[in-house]
């Protein structure tokens, strides 16, 4: 079985202030189906009120980030799946409940996480 990460950056959920409480309810409910089905390990959104922090390996901490992430925000699921076909049709339901395309990206194997 191997990792998956199902993944949208907040730009691309463009719905109506009126839908968010049925887009919510229905990437609630995949998530629901995901923990039934065996397959959840973890979800969540990052969090745009709180700015991310470089911790270099002295230990000393800069508000910055890598160029490259600057812009990292949005929803993400990770599911331990047995192929990435289940993954795709995972990633599907995620694009249907939250009404955008989903990113998807499989995890290297390593034996020791």
């Amino acid at each position: 079985m191997s990792k998956y990460l199902i993944s949208f950056p907040a730009p691309a959920m463009n719905i109506r202030t009126e839908e968010m409480t049925a887009v919510s309810e229905a990437s609630h409910e995949v998530i629901r189906d995901a923990k039934a089905a065996g397959v959840y390990v973890f979800a969540g959104g990052i969090s745009e009120d709180v700015s991310p922090l470089m911790v270099a390996s002295d230990g000393s901490v800069t508000t910055e980030t890598y160029p490259q992430t600057q812009e990292l925000n949005g929803g993400f699921c990770i599911l331990e799946l047995p192929s990435r076909d289940a993954a795709v049709r995972w990633a599907a339901k995620f694009a249907v409940a939250c009404r955008c395309p989903q990113e998807l990206r499989e995890f290297g194997y390593d034996p020791e996480s």
